[in-house]
């Protein structure tokens, strides 16, 4: 999870939305990422995504042993990729200040871990504090 929450500590000094993630596999790092959309004006680089994209092209096999860990509850389309490429658990830094889909995770047989992670809680309500115009852009409001 550290790992993750130093990622997302990227993202928002680069302007950006606090969300980090990594995708471990044997117990190593294959792919971090942060959320990218504002500094890369992109629409699908979420942290979970751009995990994704920095992990490169795996092998199913790989992706069915891996544990995705992100700062924050994933979204729909990260929920997605996370079913696409059969991640089997995924462990979240946090979900009170956005709740995504962990109960559909859940349903489709992905093992969800809440790390209830205080320091991925105050990174993100001081965000959207800060600034929530661009916190209510990324979420669709």
């Amino acid at each position: 999870m550290q790992a993750a929450i130093e990622e997302a500590r990227k993202g928002l000094a680069e302007g950006g939305i606090p969300i980090g993630s990594v995708i471990v596999y044997k117990g190593e790092i294959l792919g971090r990422g942060h959320n990218r959309r504002v500094q890369n004006g992109s629409v699908v680089l979420h942290g979970e995504m751009d995990a994704f994209e920095n992990a490169g092209r795996q092998p199913a096999s790989v992706y069915r042993e891996c544990t995705l860990y992100t700062t924050l509850s994933p979204c729909s389309m990260c929920s997605g990729a996370i079913l696409l490429y059969g991640i089997p658990k995924v462990i979240i830094g946090e979900n009170e200040t956005f709740m995504g889909e962990e109960e559909h995770l859940r349903a489709r047989g992905v093992e969800v871990v809440l790390a209830d992670n205080e320091e991925c809680k105050n990174m993100m309500k001081a965000f959207i504090n800060d600034r929530p115009e661009l916190w209510n852009e990324d979420i669709g409001e």
